[in-house]
């Protein structure tokens, strides 16, 4: 009883809270409202942002509140921009995944007490806050796992874009015309994406490493970056780009050999216990009724 009691005034506390929140939000601080008054033009991402399903457009009203709590954390946004996914899609479906773990158990405690089976007070409250807590974290897990799934792919692309911008400056070809020629022959979301940022360059007449640094920035890669900085010496002070460029795509041939091997490796262990377990039911299946016929005859 004193479990229920503590369970049910939590939750009383964390309603009188939300709805504080709600019809007493957090005053603005200065700069937020000169920016309100005068914003500055903002820079779109080099990685355009798709909206959801209908999870997306039932929580589309809660994703101001969300924001408000200073959600999503800036590494959930860089997730964001890699899976194309945008802030107040993924804050909406927070918002339904967790309202739905939260009214699940409450509506089979419904069912039941409806049919004379009801449950304990404290097992649905226990499940509905263990499943509100499931709900609301799993777009962040689910993000989180796609975008390192399209880091791990970028920077296999990047690799082959190295060696092509290796060939394009053994050739005789300039280090802007080499960037832009190697990004055109790739087709996947890795190559897209250096054409995108590539263009951007050329259209707002900027260098093409400082685009290349801004889309390694937001993505996450860090190998990027260290492209971009690379090419930087190259196109400022004429230091020689092909042999760190070929050195650069070796190591990560390296590193992405090494990292295959190692999720191969893991896998083979995770193996062991399925096939040890296939074994000795194998064996209990064939000793079984000579066990038993002897246990039998004693």
């Amino acid at each position: 009883m004193t479990v229920t009691l503590a369970v049910l005034g939590m939750g009383i506390g964390l309603g009188w809270w939300a709805l504080l929140v709600w019809l007493y939000p957090p005053r603005p601080t200065l700069s937020d409202l000169v920016a309100r008054i005068r914003p500055a033009p903002r820079e779109l991402p080099f990685v355009p942002a798709q909206d959801g399903g209908w999870a997306a457009r039932a929580g589309r009203p809660c994703a101001a509140s969300l924001r408000s709590l200073g959600l999503p954390r800036p590494g959930t946004e860089k997730a964001l921009a890699l899976v194309e996914r945008s802030a107040d899609t993924h804050l909406a479906e927070k918002a339904v995944l967790g309202l739905t773990g939260l009214l699940l158990p409450a509506t089979v405690e419904l069912l039941l007490v409806v049919g004379g089976r009801a449950l304990p007070l404290p097992l649905p409250v226990a499940a509905a806050l263990v499943l509100a807590v499931a709900g609301f974290l799993l777009p962040d897990v689910t993000v989180r796992a796609g975008a390192e799934r399209r880091r791990r792919a970028f920077r296999h692309a990047l690799s082959a874009y190295l060696n092509l911008v290796h060939v394009l400056l053994a050739g005789g070809a300039g280090v802007d015309a080499a960037l832009h020629d190697a990004a055109q022959t790739g087709h996947g979301w890795a190559f897209q994406q250096l054409r995108r940022a590539l263009n951007t360059a050329r259209l707002t007449r900027s260098s093409p490493w400082t685009a290349l640094r801004e889309l390694g920035e937001e993505l996450g890669i860090a190998e990027l970056t260290e492209l971009a900085a690379a090419l930087s010496l190259a196109g400022t002070e004429g230091s020689k780009i092909r042999a760190s460029l070929a050195a650069k795509a070796a190591a990560m041939r390296n590193q992405d050999g090494a990292a295959a091997e190692g999720e191969a490796n893991a896998a083979t262990e995770r193996m062991a216990l399925p096939g040890m377990l296939m074994a000795f039911g194998f064996v209990l299946f064939v000793f079984y009724p000579a066990l038993n016929q002897i246990s039998a005859s004693l």
